[in-house]
């Protein structure tokens, strides 16, 4: 195993997506942000070794992302070995919020491949454009035709596999000409049980799936536009096998409208306003586990309200971003426990007692440029955060633990951040200091007896905490030659007052089985630390070898390791690709995991290694165009688990795949 890591570490030959290259004769500022770009629906297949696989999938390609996986369905995002508390997840701008306490929904989960152009994935305080974050942020942005010559085209996506018996099943159709653009998509998908190494079937990992998305824009001057946009997505029998209950309907209706304008002559190159609402539910249930001994219902629903006026300004050498945002959340979630005696009652809480957030933030940024080597881009931002507690149940439960909590909590928050970056004849570096702050979450701030079935706690939220604070520190050194290129990207991050589940001995827990109670509270800080080396080499213009080393480690101030930190992680990949035919062969693991710790209901991850490798072939007849892609994954079978699956749960085994596009 250690000769593996060694191997992959020395040869150093991988890249996913980086900075974009700034011409050497012009002044336009270096952009730092990674943006992985899943294409267009005219070329999407033809970039991607698995055209129809998940989002969450594309994303954890990135050296910056991981997943939690609690079953086949819905991963939660992890950036900068933070999960969802301490970053922030947008479509095209907007702040969406989960419905379910157990962070089934993740905001990952409503989009689909087939509608998305590209990730824009920042780090840290570069991620606060929508709001405050700590570890960075992923905007998710969807296809998008822009106003042009006439012209249609028709997509039809197909894909099976043998693992889960998973079927896909897809469309689009999209128009556009000089005054309008139309650009919608629908994918459905429904999956069995999958079975991992050996031919061990996974319980309740099953899960059925769609995806509707419309956006269409309308000129109404030269310089003038409006564009609409829906997205509606539904699925129904989830199972979660890491989890003691199960998903029946897991529904978000996700709307917007915006205005655009482009000034034809002022430093105001764009103005863009946006104005959304989307609607969030979640019903779990354990009706479909017969062992349970009380069977228990908790549904939950999240309703948002918000808009963003953005302003883009060119004066000079400066690139200026003025972002004014505000939201309105409203979040309930609810608990009713049936006992096997139907003489006896069934007892009723709510785990989120209708809270509200309301959220108004200003970010600004400066992006300048010093000359065509090197650009400093400097941002702010401010934003006031208040929370309301709306059930007067839901209050008096939490002043059980909190005898004088008031209803309402208002926060300060504001964030800086400041970057160098350097690029001359392929040499770049760049460092970068930042500070951010955030508020408790509402299951951090105002949870009430919510279970966690990976340390097997119940936790119960604490108002009083405090605000986090975050200082850190990021940098990165790269060469890009003629046939290679190679980067080493860091970085740092101390949080104070960082927010973590206690266990309390005097308090007595809700779930049957459960180990103790936990409240959140703010400890003094933690501190996180991530490095990831990437490199590529061209052999040619047909055939690259590309890889990628990611290391993590978090502890806090008493020396104990944080949960969810990646042991040592690499993965190594061969492409070749001529006219019509393209493969690839991908080698990814890990090292085992041994920096751990029990209270967070962790323990030793062995390691693991694994291979893929997929085929690919397109041919045109008449003006149509068909992309066909075979694979199979992990060919060994290997039986593994790695650090972020929930309770261990192991992974999908052997797989084989095909994905059709048909393109007209």
């Amino acid at each position: 195993m250690r000769k593996i890591i060694f191997v992959v570490f020395f040869s150093s030959i991988s890249s996913y997506v980086f900075a974009q290259q700034t011409k050497q004769d012009s002044l336009v500022p270096i952009l730092i942000q990674e943006i992985i770009v899943i294409g267009k629906k005219t070329t999407i297949s033809e970039k991607q070794s698995k055209p129809l696989t998940s989002i969450d999938d594309y994303l954890q390609k990135s050296a910056k992302v991981d997943m939690i996986k609690r079953g086949a369905y819905a991963w939660e995002p992890i950036i900068n070995s933070m999960p969802t508390e301490r970053t922030l997840i947008t479509i095209d701008g907007m702040r969406i919020f989960g419905a379910c306490t157990d962070k089934m929904d993740p905001v990952t989960s409503y989009v689909e491949v087939s509608n998305l152009s590209e990730a824009t994935i920042s780090s840290g305080q570069e991620g606060a454009c929508f709001g405050n974050t700590i570890g960075g942020s992923i905007d998710l942005k969807r296809n998008q035709n822009n106003f042009g010559n006439q012209k249609w085209n028709f997509n039809l996506n197909s894909g099976i596999e043998t693992n889960n018996q998973q079927k896909i099943i897809g469309t689009a159709v999209n128009y556009a000409d000089s005054l309008e653009y139309v650009d919608a998509d629908f994918m459905l998908r429904n999956a069995e049980n999958y079975k991992a190494g050996n031919n061990r079937e996974i319980l309740f990992s099953q899960f059925k799936k769609m995806n509707f998305s419309v956006t269409s824009g309308f000129k109404l001057t030269k310089n003038k536009w409006i564009e609409g946009s829906l997205i509606y997505d539904k699925a129904t029998d989830v199972g979660y096998p890491a989890l003691p209950m199960d998903v029946s309907l897991a529904q978000a209706v996700i709307t917007s409208l915006k205005y655009d304008y482009a000034p034809l002559s002022s430093p105001i190159k764009d103005w863009e306003t946006k104005v959304y609402f989307n609607t969030i539910t979640h019903k779990m249930d354990d009706t479909k586990r017969p062992s349970v001994s009380i069977h228990m219902d908790m549904p939950g629903w999240s309703q948002t309200f918000g808009y963003y006026s953005k302003v883009k300004m060119n004066w000079k050498n400066h690139n200026l971003l003025v972002n004014l945002n505000s939201f309105y959340n409203k979040s309930v979630a609810e608990m009713t426990m049936y006992p096997a005696n139907p003489n006896e009652n069934s007892m009723f809480m709510y785990t989120w007692p209708d809270v509200r957030t309301l959220y108004n933030g200003l970010f600004i940024e400066d992006n300048y440029a010093v000359n065509c080597h090197s650009n400093v881009k400097i941002s702010a931002s401010i934003g006031m955060h208040s929370n309301k507690v709306i059930s007067e149940f839901g209050l008096e439960s939490l002043r059980i633990f909190y005898p004088n909590l008031e209803a309402q909590k208002n926060r300060f928050l504001k964030s800086f951040a400041a970057n160098y970056n350097y690029n001359k004849n392929g040499f770049g570096y760049g460092l970068g200091i930042g500070y951010g702050e955030r508020a408790p979450s509402v299951s951090e701030g105002y949870g009430f007896y919510l279970f966690n079935s990976f340390d097997g706690f119940d936790n119960i939220g604490n108002p009083y905490a405090k605000n986090e604070k975050s200082m850190e520190g990021n940098g990165f050194i790269g060469l890009n030659k003629k046939h290679w290129n190679t980067k080493i990207t860091a970085s740092c991050f101390r949080i104070d007052n960082y927010i973590v589940g206690i266990p309390v001995a005097n308090l007595v827990p809700m779930t049957i089985g459960a180990n103790g109670v936990k409240i959140y509270k703010s400890i003094d800080y933690a501190a996180i630390f991530n490095v990831s080396l990437t490199s590529e080499i061209r052999f040619s213009k047909q055939f690259k070898c590309n890889s990628q080393l990611i290391y993590s480690r978090g502890k806090d101030f008493n020396n104990v390791n944080l949960p969810l930190i990646s042991p040592l992680s690499y993965s190594t990949a061969i492409a070749y690709s001529k006219e019509k035919f393209s493969t690839e062969i991908l080698l990814q693991g890990s090292a085992t995991q041994t920096n751990f710790e029990a209270i967070y209901g962790e323990d030793k991850t062995p390691d693991y290694v694994i291979i893929n490798a997929n085929f690919g072939y397109r041919f045109n007849i008449n003006k149509s165009k068909f992309i066909t892609k075979f694979g199979i994954e992990n060919i060994l079978d290997a039986y593994y688990s790695t650090y972020s699956d929930w309770n261990n749960f192991p992974r999908q085994g052997r797989n084989f795949f095909v994905n059709i596009i048909y393109s007209l």
